[in-house]
């Protein structure tokens, strides 16, 4: 008898426990029109992460870069297209051509590179992905650096 009365003490506290760990979600304030919940929901089935996409059909270019004296620091986020030949991915395989003030100055095959011996003054600096063929992939970026004296 003593045991049932335990049980039955100990069995009330955890079920007091279980029922008062509940959410209380809180009441929304807004005032929906009908069907508006279920235009929300079916926009929410729509949106893709930005991972989930397919970089390889997305190709993009993202540059970074830091002037240190005369020299520019350059990195790159290049998606969809790999710089390595060897490369028996599905990615296109290509290049970047560094223009500085309108004349082509070098072809890189590396995200992170430097441009080294600027004179002073500003410059006008454009980054273009190009195919081995060196036909552009249309993606480039365009900026301007200030080498000080």
């Amino acid at each position: 008898m003593k045991k049932n009365v335990q049980f039955l003490i100990l069995s009330m506290i955890i079920s007091g426990i279980l029922s008062g760990c509940q959410m209380d979600l809180p009441k929304s304030e807004a005032k929906l029109k009908n069907g508006q919940m279920d235009h929300y929901s079916s926009i929410q089935k729509e949106i893709v992460p930005v991972f989930g996409q397919n970089k390889i059909d997305f190709p993009s270019l993202f540059v970074q870069y830091e002037t240190k004296g005369n020299n520019v620091f350059v990195e790159c986020i290049l998606t969809g297209i790999s710089f390595r030949e060897a490369d028996h991915s599905k990615q296109k395989i290509g290049k970047m051509i560094v223009w500085i003030d309108g004349q082509k100055k070098q072809e890189v095959t590396s995200a992170a590179f430097i441009i080294k011996g600027l004179s002073p003054g500003n410059h006008k600096l454009k980054l273009e992905v190009v195919n081995l063929n060196n036909e552009s992939y249309g993606l480039m970026k365009e900026f301007s650096v200030n080498i000080s004296k």
